[in-house]
């Protein structure tokens, strides 16, 4: 579960990624249009040089306004319509002072293209008007007076370039019509499944409430009440009952605390501020030597802030390595580290094996073992970490252990 704060990171990401999407598209389009650019200018000025008369007073002007019309095909969008307007009177130019020429270049159909492609509106229209009226206009200079074949070059040389670019546009927009209704329906479908595990989550926080808390709260009235009641200095073995109906007792309070902090996590999602962490590793501590275990606790290197997530996982990591020690281990004696290690955290526990008694539970009374030991597998691996659990010490001691990168959070 995303915390708030990833949450407007990553959204804040996503509108990065969106306008350097969004400035590559430019850059590229821009390249694109040069190269157009280039390539009309480059045919219409061979075209020119080859087709044309061997020479003549005003070659050298045409032969500029040819070039000076395509150059201007690199220019904004914007400006579509003038550009056709240029490249329409060019190719009027041409068939005037040159009869015989064709009745359009290869700029003179980009420009109609380009037209029909990026103009909405009257200003569109103007374009289309202004291109075939020129294209009509050449070739009615150029002494041409069939009608079928006036009508057939101006559609060719001028309506159908600017059909084709208002057909690409329009397509287009289509396409991201499309996509904005898929990305609203999966937005809609997230929504829809948020709320679905919101309300799933507020099931289960209730039903932990009014079921487990009634228990353990029964637990540690009963633990209270049998303590206040009993003789005074009753004894049972080496171990006082007084003893240890009060372990019982702070047991259920602690159980208590986690209860809660489980039902706030539920509630509020990670974002809930009564997530315990590693500062919290002492009281943990605290509460196990309260059985009798002896646990020494080492830190290695300068402790640093952790992610919430992090800290929060390793809490419990922690707490369920202390559960499998009260329950498989000896009862003596447990040793745990906790090493933060440049980019990554470890921790683990190590405590003696009881004789006879196979570490992974399989000859233990109390099930569940490997359970904890897949549970604590699945907390490392959810942040990029890992976790090994292993016989050490020539077989007398068994070590779980737990490592997070702290760079994993997810």
């Amino acid at each position: 579960m995303l915390s708030s704060t990833n949450v407007v990171d990553r959204s804040v990401l996503r509108r990065w990624l969106g306008r350097a999407g969004s400035n590559e598209t430019e850059r590229s389009l821009a390249h694109q249009s040069v190269l157009v650019g280039v390539v009309c200018l480059v045919v219409d000025a061979v075209s020119f040089l080859t087709r044309g008369p061997e020479s003549g007073p005003w070659n050298p002007a045409l032969l500029i306004a040819i070039l000076l019309a395509d150059a201007a095909l690199v220019t904004s969008p914007r400006l579509s319509g003038w550009v056709a307007v240029g490249h329409v009177a060019v190719v009027s130019a041409l068939a005037f002072v040159l009869p015989g020429r064709s009745a359009s270049t290869a700029g003179q159909l980009v420009s109609a293209y380009r037209a029909g492609a990026w103009l909405r509106g009257w200003s569109a229209g103007a374009a289309l008007a202004a291109s075939c009226g020129g294209t009509l206009c050449s070739l009615l200079i150029a002494g041409l007076s069939d009608p079928a074949s006036l009508l057939s070059l101006v559609a060719a040389n001028a309506l159908m370039p600017w059909l084709v670019g208002r057909y690409t546009t329009a397509r287009k927009a289509h396409v991201d019509e499309l996509r904005h209704r898929r990305e609203a329906a999966l937005r809609d479908a997230q929504a829809e499944v948020a709320a679905a595990v919101a309300n799933e989550r507020e099931t289960i926080a209730v039903e932990l409430h009014d079921v487990i808390s009634h228990h353990v709260s029964a637990i540690g009235v009963h633990a209270t009440a049998a303590r206040l009641n009993l003789p005074a200095g009753l004894l049972t073995g080496d171990v006082t009952v007084h003893t240890s109906l009060t372990a019982v007792e702070e047991s259920s309070q602690a159980a208590m605390v986690d209860l809660r902090r489980l039902l706030s996590l539920l509630h509020e999602g990670d974002a809930s501020p009564e997530q315990p962490g590693l500062a919290m590793l002492s009281d943990l501590f605290d509460s196990v030597r309260s059985s009798g275990l002896q646990v020494t606790y080492v830190v290695y290197n300068t402790p640093l802030p952790l992610p919430r997530a992090i800290d929060s996982t390793l809490y419990r990591v922690a707490q369920e390595m202390m559960t499998n020690v009260l329950r498989h281990g000896d009862g003596n004696r447990a040793r745990v580290e906790l090493d933060y290690a440049g980019d990554r955290i470890g921790l683990s526990a190590r405590n003696r094996i009881v004789p006879g008694v196979d570490p992974v539970g399989g000859g233990s009374s109390v099930a569940g073992f490997g359970i904890g030991l897949e549970g604590m597998r699945k907390r490392a691996e959810r942040l990029g970490g890992s976790a090994s659990f292993a016989v050490v010490g020539d077989g007398l001691f068994w070590e779980s252990s737990v490592t997070i990168p702290l760079g994993g959070e997810a």
